[in-house]
């Protein structure tokens, strides 16, 4: 589940020319399995409402209550699966970093690991109700991601003592990113040495992956979540530093994504939808 202003993946808010990114936010919802439903409506400045502990899009939310953070969903899912995806989901963090990482020099990107481990609870309409351990980060930024990667990985692993997140990216001006961040149960966070980048399987649409592993080891999906002509999010087990572990793993292809010919093809899964009331 994202929460967007400025929906980096909407093909709207790119023909608009990314002017004006409170006309364009959205709750993405995503669920997998049996019943699995994807939603991410590109809304307008109209359905935006937010305040220190509150953000707003349309029919659903997110609050902050000064120890969770309780999302509302009401959407739909987008074609062809055009059904309601409602319900609720709440996360605890374990502790919450303060930790802010610039993702290019200039700063013009920003990560930002909240709480890489957390509690979290699920009950949506589709049969998803579970509960197990989840984690919490946002991004920022200042340009189109496009613009400035060409490629980029990024994976959360729990490891015995907290988590592992794993930030690798080839930048178009050549430089590479490479980043290995521990944080431990209390919050505490440090940049660690991981193994070296591996690459295993290509996703569905042949996207290139890779993630950390030890020496010898060869990561492998364990689980398809989503996938893309330009991005893949699954569940992949590796091996770091000794320690065997599964996590969720994102490989996105900004090659692929600066075609314009993929926007079209987005736009069937990214409605579009301008108008929004608030009940009083």
């Amino acid at each position: 589940m994202i929460g967007f202003i400025g929906s980096v993946f909407s093909p709207w808010y790119r023909w608009s020319g990314r002017r004006d990114p409170e006309n364009h936010c959205c709750i993405n919802v995503a669920t997998y399995g049996p019943g699995s439903r994807f939603t991410m409506t590109d809304r307008g400045r109209p359905a935006l409402r937010r305040s220190a502990d509150t953000f707003e899009v349309g029919p659903s939310r997110m609050h902050w209550t000064g120890r969770q953070l309780v999302i509302d969903i009401d959407e739909w899912g987008a074609p062809p699966m055009v059904t309601p995806v409602r319900g609720q989901i709440i996360l605890t963090p374990q502790a919450v970093t303060s930790a802010e990482v610039a993702l290019t020099p200039d700063a013009a990107h920003i990560w930002r690991p909240f709480a890489p481990t957390a509690h979290i609870s699920v009950n949506l309409t589709q049969g998803h109700v579970w509960e197990g351990h989840g984690y919490f980060d946002a991004n920022f930024g200042s340009r189109a991601l496009e613009d400035d990667f060409d490629f980029w990985t990024w994976g959360r692993f729990p490891m015995r003592d907290g988590a592992l997140c794993i930030y690798d990216a080839t930048r178009r001006d050549g430089s590479s990113l490479d980043l290995a961040v521990a944080i431990d149960a209390g919050g505490a966070v440090r940049e660690v040495t991981a193994p070296p980048r591996t690459r295993f399987a290509r996703s569905l649409w042949q996207v290139r992956r890779e993630t950390r592993a030890d020496a010898g080891v060869m990561p492998r999906q364990r689980l398809n979540m989503l996938d893309a002509p330009f991005y893949s999010r699954s569940l992949v087990e590796t091996r770091l530093n000794g320690e065997a572990t599964t996590g969720v793993h994102e490989a996105l292809d900004l090659t692929r994504f600066r075609q314009p010919l993929l926007k079209p093809m987005l736009a069937v899964r990214v409605p579009r939808r301008r108008g929004w009331t608030f009940p009083d």
